[in-house]
């Protein structure tokens, strides 16, 4: 089972399912790569892989009263 991801805390955490990688950082959140959901335990496991560090991102953007409109970058 995937460790909690923490969306936005750190710029160490990252995992990797399928060929998706998934690298956290401390404004930005990178997702690379693709991902085939097969029809399958494997599938299954690889997509809430991918929810739960999405629904981790949209948690963490919510909470954050001050939320710029954009980053300058």
């Amino acid at each position: 089972m995937l460790q909690s991801f923490m969306a936005y805390e750190n710029e160490t955490d990252g995992f990797t399912t399928g060929n998706l990688s998934i690298k956290n950082g401390l404004e930005i959140i990178t997702i690379e790569g693709s991902l085939h959901i097969s029809k399958d335990k494997a599938g299954l496991e690889a997509a809430l892989k991918l929810k739960r560090a999405v629904d981790a991102a949209i948690d963490a953007l919510k909470r954050d009263r001050n939320l710029p409109d954009s980053l300058d970058h």
